[in-house]
């Protein structure tokens, strides 16, 4: 791949001639970046779907392609269908072609006429049968869900618009025909992936229809209880997770000997406030980190486990959800972990956003720092306080200025993930994004920052770091001059 051409294909400032003399050269990698750019005219999307089928196929994804031939585009013709844009008869013409990959891509398709699903159905490859069993309206996936094949009953049981009782039947087998075949009845008794087994019942093909069918949110829940002392721990991880367990379902996967069945509960909306009290206590990490997750947690339990598991700096559900008067307390709690957890918001009244802008806690005031409306003021004043702990989420703040952006990385010794954020912030200028060519991880994104000098853009398109060489090349500042010379071919100074 030519990684400058690469990056000029990509440039917002590209001038229309060039972006033409690109197109006439575009294959592969190349015209795939040219269709994703958003000025291309109509003419030019049809000539460059003409010369790479890779962007034809992008574009008609895109919308901007309607008008393809199946017989020399196949794939572009299959992407309209499969954006439900396609012809009636592109979907007969492909549904019987000799590929099977193409009838597969054909029965993902959306909308297509009755004759055609019945034809897919009754397809002698059983991968085609199965994507459409995926995607299948109610009435197929139903009659699908007898099909001999293992494979076809596991795609019906992933589909949410199988019928309920199908699903029913799909799980626990009553009302079923036994299967035929599975994957490795096809090969011979040879395992298609390790530890899959068939002596004849086709049994590990069976226990991943049904933890498919525990997964579906449609599944009757009554039917998926019987599933509960299962002695597969993956189909009890599956039901953990199912929701509208009955309580006492609840309580006895809450005391399953295996975590990450009691991790899957922790976060299923199921469970209430007891529970989740009783399950606070849990030894297993991922089982707290779950709870901390659940929409409902009450906000006591939710600061102990703060306490004592890693939760990052992420907003949580049930913090994102807080009453004002909630707000309030978390952010006044003696606690630092509380205070902590409301500082993620970003939708803070200004009197709270700055009391948490100035808490002497350092991962309060670096949980705070991004939200906007903060002073420069009172950012510098963070990092007065607290120095590197927070420069790189001071950084982060949309409404950083310019000379603060400069100071942040011009620091000494520099703060590398700072400079990283510094990079790629719209109101980085020079001072700043020429400091953060010095970091290997920054270069690359300040290389492509249209605040960089355009000299200093041109002399990065030489770089060794192929990253640094094309972002440089897209760089909207990059002169069109320079543009043009980069391009195969004589060179013609474009026209100002």
């Amino acid at each position: 791949m030519d990684h400058v051409l690469h990056g000029l294909a990509q440039n917002p400032s590209l001038p229309a001639a060039l972006v033409e003399r690109l197109i006439g050269i575009a294959d592969g990698d190349l015209a795939v970046s040219l269709a994703a750019r958003a000025d291309l005219s109509g003419a030019q999307a049809a000539a460059l779907a003409g010369r790479d089928e890779g962007a034809a196929v992008r574009l008609a994804y895109e919308g901007r392609l309607t008008d393809v031939d199946p017989e020399t585009q196949p794939r572009a013709a299959l992407a309209l269908l499969d954006q439900g844009a396609g012809l009636p008869q592109w979907a007969r013409r492909f549904a019987s072609d000799p590929d099977p990959e193409v009838r597969e891509k054909v029965a993902a398709c959306p909308g297509l006429p009755p004759e055609i699903v019945a034809r897919l159905a009754a397809d002698p490859d059983v991968q085609v049968v199965a994507e459409l069993a995926l995607w299948a309206a109610a009435d197929t996936a139903a009659d699908l869900a007898q099909h001999p094949h293992t494979d076809v009953r596991r795609a019906v049981a992933v589909n949410e618009a199988a019928p309920p009782a199908v699903l029913a039947m799909l799980l626990t087998g009553d009302g079923l025909a036994p299967a035929e075949r599975c994957r490795v009845c096809d090969q011979g008794g040879q395992p298609p992936w390790p530890g899959a087994v068939c002596d004849g019942s086709h049994r590990s093909a069976v226990h991943g229809i049904r933890q498919a069918a525990l997964r579906n949110p449609a599944t009757p829940v009554e039917a998926a209880v019987r599933f509960a002392g299962d002695p597969s721990v993956r189909l009890r991880m599956a039901l953990a997770a199912h929701a509208g367990l009955p309580a006492h379902i609840c309580e006895r996967l809450a005391a399953d000997p295996d975590p990450a069945v009691r991790a899957g509960l922790a976060a299923n909306p199921a469970i209430g406030d007891a529970l989740i009290r009783a399950m606070a206590a849990d030894p297993d990490h991922d089982v707290r980190r779950g709870l901390a997750r659940h929409p409902r947690v009450p906000l006591d339990v939710l600061t102990g486990l703060a306490a004592v598991t890693r939760m990052g700096r992420g907003l949580l559900p049930r913090v994102a959800a807080a009453s004002p008067a909630e707000v309030a307390h978390l952010a006044a709690a003696p606690d630092p972990v509380a205070r902590r957890l409301v500082a993620a918001r970003r939708d803070l009244p200004e009197g709270i956003r700055d009391a948490l802008a100035a808490d002497p806690d350092a991962n309060v005031a670096a949980c705070v720092a991004p939200h906007p409306g903060l002073s420069e003021a009172r950012l510098r004043a963070m990092v007065t306080r607290h120095a590197v702990q927070v420069i790189a989420q001071v950084a982060a703040n949309p409404e950083a200025s310019p000379v603060l952006l400069a100071d942040l990385a011009r620091r000494r010794p520099p703060v590398r993930k700072a400079l990283r954020v510094i990079a790629g912030h719209p109101q980085a200028t020079a001072p700043a994004l020429l400091a953060c060519l010095a970091d290997p991880k920054a270069r690359p994104v300040a290389a492509g920052h249209p605040a960089l000098p355009p000299p200093v853009v041109a002399g990065l398109l030489t770089d060794g770091d192929w990253q640094v060489a094309e972002a440089a090349a897209a760089n909207a500042s990059l002169p069109p001059a320079v543009m043009a010379r980069l391009m195969p071919g004589p060179f013609r100074e474009p026209a100002p």
